[in-house]
């Protein structure tokens, strides 16, 4: 017997862990190499060649994914923006294509986008996990990535597009794909250890550069969703002008730093970052590809696994997906959250999300 308002349009309801969110995050080493390797990226590649020039939109988890798509795309030699969709829409691009992500497509904004675009000339493109929807409607070619995510925190409607622009920008080698990302996700231990150090945070702070800027931009959204702990993204040069003052012992900060490019630098910088913070009381973890120095990252540290046969930004991103999805799930289940409901099991909640686009 379950509720009335639990229909069958919402992820299934579960009284206790194991979550959807998490057999989500386990499927995702074998579906993101069969993404990567075997999708057909014919229609997609025609578009992409058109004068003018490329951009990439979405909302919330498709935004990120959206300027993960556009950092692999330019790294390749194809240069793109990134836009989100709704500014997308009230000033549409005149000509060139608009790609645009949506896992499900039936975010308002991104069918506008697209609408708008191709009124102004531009050709579009959509990558989706459902070939047949509004969005689908407004795309001149899709790529349909293969599973639908069955929990509304998303993290196959994250890793999905980035797998598919990653066969569209440069196909990997069989099995590199599917190693990196079971790697990550098989360490939930070492996650699990980071989320009881921040748990009781009343706020974290998310900090990244290049290509990990946008893990942290989804960590936040996914601590957010799953954890309901109020979270914000910072860059990592800007994060000491003038942010550090709101910060004390309550708060929590999780630096992810993988991308090797310029990674000395960024390093350099992020222990700067670690260090002001550490003096301040705030509960600091890292997530990457080489350990802090000691001492600088008390709440944890999480070792990303490598794979440098992948380009940068994909390898980056793909690196850095389990752990960032861990950590959103452990926190989750640390306060006794469903993290699959987004919280609307509150009725005020589900009330709020009517007023979503």
């Amino acid at each position: 017997m379950t509720d009335d308002w639990h229909t069958e349009d919402f992820p299934e309801l579960r009284p206790h862990p194991p979550w959807v969110m998490q057999e989500m995050i386990e499927a995702q080493p074998a579906l993101l190499e069969q993404i990567a390797t075997t999708s057909d990226t014919a229609p997609l590649a025609l578009l992409l060649k058109v004068d003018g020039p490329l951009t990439v939109a979405g909302c919330g988890t498709s935004e990120h994914a959206a300027l993960a798509a556009a950092e692999i795309l330019t790294e390749a030699g194809t240069p793109a923006g990134s836009r989100q969709a709704y500014e997308a829409a009230l000033d549409p691009q005149q000509g060139g294509a608009v790609l645009g992500i949506s896992h499900e497509g039936g975010t308002w904004a991104t069918i506008e986008a697209l609408e708008a675009a191709r009124r102004a000339g531009s050709g579009t493109a959509l990558i989706t996990a459902r070939g047949e929807s509004q969005a689908t409607e407004q795309a001149d070619a899709v790529l349909v990535t293969p599973m639908v995510d069955r929990s509304w925190c998303h993290t196959v409607g994250y890793t999905s597009p980035i797998a598919a622009t990653l066969a569209l920008a440069a196909t990997p080698s069989p099995g590199v794909v599917e190693a990196l990302v079971a790697s990550g996700v098989g360490d939930r231990a070492s996650v699990t250890a980071v989320a009881d150090a921040l748990n009781g945070c009343d706020h974290l702070i998310v900090v990244g550069s290049g290509a990990d800027r946008i893990a942290a931009r989804e960590l936040t959204l996914k601590i957010e969703e799953a954890a309901h702990i109020p979270t914000a993204m910072r860059d990592l040069e800007t994060f000491l002008h003038g942010h550090l003052p709101a910060c004390d012992e309550r708060t929590g900060l999780v630096l992810i730093e993988h991308d090797r490019r310029r990674s000395g630098p960024r390093r350099e910088l992020g222990q700067m970052v670690l260090q002001a913070s550490a003096r301040v009381g705030v509960r600091c973890a890292v997530i990457g590809r080489q350990a802090p120095d000691p001492g600088m990252a008390a709440a944890g540290y999480v070792a990303t696994p490598v794979a440098d046969a992948l380009p940068a930004a994909a390898e980056a991103l793909l690196a850095t997906a389990p752990a960032v999805q861990w950590l959103a799930h452990e926190l989750a289940v640390a306060r006794g959250v469903n993290p699959d409901l987004i919280r609307r099991e509150q009725e005020a909640y589900r009330e709020a999300a009517r007023f979503r686009g």
